[in-house]
């Protein structure tokens, strides 16, 4: 058994490197030989291609301008990841015409027209019914659809009218359920800004409501007799300036002075401010004439006031007086509101530049518009019946 083996081994140590040379020779050929050795094509059958939907068309990838050897491997790169989009045309619609429409639904509209006049003839069954029920006889008034678009309005100017005139369309247009006051709107042609020019005063109407007012008068001497002789409630001095410093209590209505208290009047100006009663010499309440300012007042004088508008409101009378007690009461108040023109409003005519507009009205009536001619000519009759008389 020993020497079988031995005999293996020598026989393998024998017939490897044999073999060796043998399978080694004709790979050993084929690297060193100068020709080499044909290849046979292999050709391979295409691969079917996905099918695609019907809607959305093949389309080809968008590519760089330029042949394809001009392309840099950055433009492969894109257009090897850019998606198909392909363009997509919609079919052009069309607004239908009036004609068309007309005649396709021209039975739908026949079917509508009927339904509708069968809703319209039960609406009116059914409200004869309820007529009937309830002895409706009076038949319901028909009101008219409003208005969405405001009719245009004509920029018509008004008329100026005579103050005669003017006074009797104010009376025609009151129709309130209690005696109107009659009002008057002067415009005056005075910047308001300059307050130098401001115009304030007061007027005595000669046919005004008679209302008791208490008067008092700050005198002494032959001013307080003479103002106790007219009429004044009050007169006094020094004593009486005391007396209202110390209670601060006012009870009277209008208060005159004489130029030679003004300086002890400022004692109490403050309080007599507050009540609108410190004597102006604008106003006419710091007067020589006692007497006069005394019996103005006891009848019935009207402050006015130009406002922040140019404008002076004011009333002079009740639409009860006559037609003729109204133009005198209008002629005392322009006579009152030339007298309180400003020196400083440089114009040559009373009226021009002073006095733009005049209009009239009643308390709850509308406007109407006055001729500066009417109103001189009212002015002038009444300073030659009442002031020269």
């Amino acid at each position: 058994m020993a020497g079988f083996k031995l005999l293996l081994s020598q026989s393998r140590r024998l017939s490897l490197p044999h073999f060796s040379s043998f399978a080694s020779l004709p790979l050993h050929r084929s690297f060193s030989s100068s020709q080499s050795l044909p290849i046979q094509p292999v050709s391979y059958s295409p691969k079917p291609k996905d099918p695609q939907p019907d809607h959305c068309p093949q389309s080809t990838p968008a590519s760089p301008e330029g042949p394809r050897s001009m392309w840099s491997r950055e433009d492969l790169r894109y257009v090897k990841d850019v998606p198909n989009v392909s363009p997509i045309s919609y079919p052009a619609r069309v607004a239908p015409l009036p004609e068309d429409s007309s005649e396709r639904g021209g039975e739908v509209k026949d079917e509508e027209s009927e339904e509708m006049a069968r809703e319209s003839r039960g609406i009116q069954a059914e409200s004869r019914v309820w007529k009937k029920h309830f002895r409706i006889t009076a038949e319901e008034e028909k009101v008219p659809f409003p208005l969405l678009i405001m009719p245009e309005k004509k920029n018509e100017k008004r008329a100026v009218l005579d103050l005669t005139d003017a006074i009797r369309e104010v009376k025609a247009t009151a129709k309130a359920n209690f005696d109107e006051t009659v009002e008057a709107h002067v415009r005056l042609g005075i910047d308001q800004k300059r307050s130098e020019l401001i115009v304030r005063g007061t007027m005595a109407l000669p046919h005004g409501a008679k209302k008791e007012v208490r008067v008092v008068v700050f005198a002494e001497g032959i001013d307080a007799d003479e103002a106790k002789a007219a009429g004044a409630d009050i007169v006094g001095g020094v004593e009486l300036i005391e007396e209202i410093a110390s209670t601060g209590k006012v009870d009277f209505d209008r208060c005159f002075s004489t130029h030679s208290f003004m300086k002890r009047l400022y004692k109490i100006s403050k309080i007599l401010n507050q009540h609108g009663l410190m004597p102006n010499p604008k106003q006419g309440t710091v007067t020589k004439d006692v007497t006069k300012a005394v019996k103005e007042a006891k009848q019935g004088q009207v402050k006015f006031r130009m406002d922040k508008t140019s404008i002076v409101h004011v009333g002079i009378g009740k639409v009860s007086l006559s037609d003729e007690l109204l133009r005198d009461n209008v002629g005392a108040f322009m006579n009152s509101l030339l007298q309180a023109k400003p020196a400083g409003l440089k114009k040559t005519s009373k009226y021009a530049g002073y006095v733009n507009s005049f209009h009239i009205c009643s308390t709850m009536g509308p406007g109407f518009r006055v001729s500066i001619q009417s109103l001189s000519r009212a002015a002038d009759h009444y300073s030659k019946v009442y002031l020269n008389a």
